[in-house]
């Protein structure tokens, strides 16, 4: 008989097929895995990697794309102070500039070798084209990758102001920062000696040419001194100390004796702290009389009285020791000691010691008392637009600090007039205006043997205006050839062009 075999017990399937072996089934497993993991990974670099990738340096993508059309341009007023031109290249088109040394502190530069800096780095999605407010269906573009035409950004700058602290500063090395100061917005940024960062905009062997000799030069053009580079303030910082001093009630009669001793010995120390002028050296001058003459005793001595914590307050509130000061681009850190003893502070309250700030900082003084005590936050655009002037992104003025009352700002409105009326700052006088400034002459380099900064900062307004000025202005003339290097023979005849630039006379 045949014999049948046990149920179960034959090695085939259905209707005789060959079965799925146990290391069939773990290649299969194995398989679906690399699979899985494959998507996986596709997924985490198309999806959540691809923003990460597609700003890699490395990424010559991005470049090219960045290049493939105009890029947007930059206005000041209604002119574009930036262009685009055809190469026939690698890259389609190159950046250029009109003006580029004139504007160079304002735009900064878009190299096709170099990359972007300042307003081009900042704003470049918008300039670029890839920012997806410029789109219509921002997500069906971002899905297609599709580029926008670039937009364009619209600055603060007074082109009157640009022009007349950019002459007035001329072969002199040096910086000028004006702000409007019920809005913040700024009017002028200037630095010298400039550069015109449409000379690298490409690749070619001249643009690097042209990059290496501007990074070799020992006058730093590419410096932003506006913005990137601190100095001591000198006697301009007195306007801080005054306002400190005031505030806290260490004086509360400008016109009325201070109790400052004359002469003024250094706290532990048998140093006494030296006038510029024989007119500082008594006992018991006002504040007024102190600010006039920039008496060092007198001022020093009230900083001290204030104390550290009234002084520092004060000095954040106009925008010391903040590291995140962006217009958008960032400022450097301006400095005023957070720890001193009674001798340093002394000297720290006239813009000495360690005290440092860049123009930037020293406008938004002059700007905060001219406002009333209230500092507003810097702000260098006014709006982002498309291609066909339609609005992105309108900047609405914001409040960055109240450093004084609207009654110690008052004063110290007076004191500044009283400087440019009857004391250093005469050289800023204005004809139908009203001017408020204050000069400051910084010693630097070792035993003070190097060139003085000369420093000036002001505001001005017309004549029986009770509104709030419209400008505020800050200049520093780091290095010059001038006989005399002080901040009312140097820095404020360049302060009273920019003002009168803005008041339109």
């Amino acid at each position: 008989m045949p014999r049948r075999g046990r149920a179960g017990s034959s090695a085939g399937g259905p209707q005789g097929l060959p079965g799925i072996s146990t290391t069939g089934r773990r290649a299969g497993t194995f398989c679906v895995l690399l699979i899985v993991a494959l998507a996986a990974q596709a997924t985490r670099v198309q999806v959540f990697q691809a923003k990460e990738l597609d700003h890699n340096p490395a990424n010559q993508r991005l470049t090219v794309e960045r290049y493939s059309q105009p890029r947007g341009n930059i206005l000041v007023g209604h002119d574009t102070v930036t262009g685009s031109v055809p190469t026939g290249g690698r890259y389609d088109y190159r950046r250029t500039y009109t003006d580029g040394p004139l504007y160079a502190a304002v735009t900064g530069y878009s190299s096709q070798t170099y990359g972007n800096t300042q307003l081009e780095g900042t704003e470049d999605d918008v300039l670029s084209g890839t920012d997806p407010r410029l789109a219509g269906w921002a997500l069906w573009d971002a899905i297609a990758r599709k580029q926008n035409p670039g937009g364009d950004v619209y600055t603060t700058i007074d082109k009157a102001a640009q022009q007349a602290a950019t002459k007035g500063l001329g072969s002199q090395k040096g910086a000028v920062a004006a702000i409007e100061p019920a809005t913040g917005r700024i009017l002028a940024l200037a630095s010298t000696p400039g550069y015109d960062p449409g000379s690298f905009a490409g690749t070619s062997a001249a643009d690097q040419q042209a990059w290496d000799k501007l990074q070799a030069d020992t006058n730093q053009p590419m410096l932003n001194r506006a913005l990137r580079q601190i100095y001591p303030p000198g006697s301009t910082f007195k306007v801080v100390t005054a306002g400190a001093a005031l505030a806290a009630g260490t004086v509360t009669d400008i016109d009325a004796p201070t109790g400052a001793p004359y002469p003024y010995v250094l706290p532990g120390t048998t140093t006494p702290l030296v006038n510029d002028t024989p007119v500082c050296n008594r006992p018991n001058l006002s504040l007024d009389t102190a600010m006039i003459y920039s008496c060092n005793s007198v001022l020093g001595y009230l900083g001290v009285r204030t104390g550290l914590d009234g002084m520092l307050s004060t000095a954040r509130d106009f925008g010391f020791n903040d590291a995140k000061l962006d217009i958008p681009f960032r400022a450097a850190r301006s400095n005023f000691d957070e720890k001193m003893d009674e001798s340093q502070l002394a000297l720290s309250s006239i813009g000495q010691f360690d005290t440092a700030a860049t123009p930037l900082v020293m406008a938004m003084v002059a700007a905060g008392v001219a406002n009333n005590g209230t500092v507003m936050y810097p702000q260098l655009v006014d709006r982002l637009t498309r291609s066909d002037g339609t609005a992105v992104q309108v900047m609405e003025p914001r409040t960055y600090k109240q450093a004084l009352s609207p009654a110690v700002a008052a004063q110290v409105q007076r004191l500044m007039t009283d400087v440019v009326e009857k004391g250093t700052g005469t050289n800023a006088k204005i004809r139908g205006a009203t001017v408020g400034g204050k000069t400051g002459t910084a010693q630097q380099g070792v035993d003070n043997t190097g060139t003085p900064y000369a420093w000036f900062i002001s505001w001005a307004r017309p004549a029986g205006s009770g509104e709030v000025p419209p400008v505020a202005v800050a200049v520093v003339v780091a290095d010059s050839d001038a006989t005399d290097v002080t901040g009312g023979g140097l820095a404020a005849p360049i302060a009273r062009s920019v003002m009168q630039a803005v008041l339109g006379g």
